[in-house]
């Protein structure tokens, strides 16, 4: 892998630097971690099937406020039924030895009270993200852990996923030549009564929820950070569902380099996540580019001017839940090894204080 010093620190800065590293660095201990689910919703779901694929993790707790689930879910993974909490008593764990860490799997508002009271308890985080609401409850994340001597982890999965991280690595070998500009995208048609679509719950509108993959993919895809921002919402379906948050917001970054990128989200209609990159040698992009599976890359560019075009089109054979293995299994491997996680709460920090100016660009009052 042909990277310079320069784009390895960037890589770092961007929480990806490790996962480019070669196979096998670093030594890693036959004990499995084992995390606490705080949350059993869908994405837990995946988290769960994830862990049972994984290396060096295991379930060995829950938090739930549906005994009766939990249990069911406890008997699938083996989990004593002593080791099912409520949001209440939680904070019990901490005499709980089996449980190392914890996974967060709860509305946005939640993220900051569960990641704060887990570290009191002296477990590590991988929180979901966007990692909170406001720019003030994430820095408060940060210190939490800080203060308890835990590791915080925003599960920014596709910080892992092999087609992303190629993407990368392709950009930086200059296949595509200079990057001058990005476009990227994603959205769906978001059903009545989901909680996202509450701004206490979800914090804004899409941009929150599926717009932050577009923010960051732009971010790690340049390994650079946005230094000005341009952004407008609109709302077309008055059928109840965007009383509170917007329906679609559209933005622009410019990056210090000169890169432009352009995004979009909605709540709307079904807009399949992609990003492309347009460079001065050609062009590459990824659709579906965020997806659990079935990701695609594809690339056209030329070596030297007149050469034949080098044509890339590959689809990813890994299935989910594999992400939310490799995920898992990265936060096993930094607290094992102490070693800070690539996507620490300040990468999740960085995307709160973006989505906030992006907002504000548009007229949109967000903490």
């Amino acid at each position: 892998m042909n990277l310079s010093r320069r784009d390895f620190s960037k890589l770092g800065a961007m929480g990806l630097a490790s996962r480019m590293l070669p196979e096998g660095f670093g030594q890693t201990s036959s004990r499995k971690i084992g995390y606490c689910v705080i949350g059993i919703g869908r994405i837990a779901d995946h988290f769960l099937r994830g862990v049972q694929e994984s290396s060096h993790s295991k379930i060995t707790g829950f938090v739930s406020g549906h005994r009766d689930k939990a249990e069911r879910f406890a008997a699938q993974y083996g989990v004593p039924k002593d080791s099912i909490y409520n949001y209440e008593d939680m904070d019990r764990m901490i005499d709980n030895k089996q449980i190392d860490a914890v996974y967060v799997a709860l509305p946005n508002n939640m993220h900051a009270e569960y990641t704060i009271r887990s570290a009191k308890a002296g477990k590590h985080v991988l929180c979901e993200k966007p990692m909170s609401t406001t720019v003030a409850d994430a820095e408060a994340m940060i210190a939490a852990c800080k203060s308890a001597n835990v590791k915080l982890m925003i599960a920014y999965r596709l910080h892992y996923e092999p087609f992303n991280l190629k993407a990368i690595q392709m950009i930086r070998n200059g296949d595509i030549g200079e990057v001058q500009t990005i476009n990227g995208a994603f959205g769906f048609n978001s059903p009545q009564g989901e909680w996202r679509l509450t701004k206490k719950y979800g914090g804004g509108g899409s941009l929150f929820d599926v717009g932050i993959y577009v923010v960051n993919a732009c971010r790690y895809l340049t390994g650079e950070e946005p230094a000005s921002f341009t952004g407008i919402t609109s709302t077309l379906d008055h059928d109840g569902r965007f009383n509170e948050v917007e329906e679609n917001v559209s933005w622009t970054m410019k990056f210090p380099s000169g890169i432009l990128a352009t995004g979009s989200s909605t709540y709307g209609t079904q807009m399949p996540g992609y990003f492309k990159v347009f460079g001065t040698k050609g062009w590459l992009g990824m659709n579906p580019a965020y997806n659990y599976d079935g990701l695609r890359l594809q690339a056209n560019y030329w070596k030297t001017p007149g050469s034949p075009l080098v044509k890339i089109d590959e689809i990813n054979p890994e299935r989910d839940p594999k992400q939310f293995a490799r995920e898992a299994d990265h936060m096993s491997e930094c607290i094992l090894n102490n070693r800070t996680p690539s996507s620490p709460g300040e990468e999740g920090l960085r995307d709160m204080r973006y989505i906030k100016a992006i907002y504000h660009a548009a007229g949109v009052d967000v903490a």
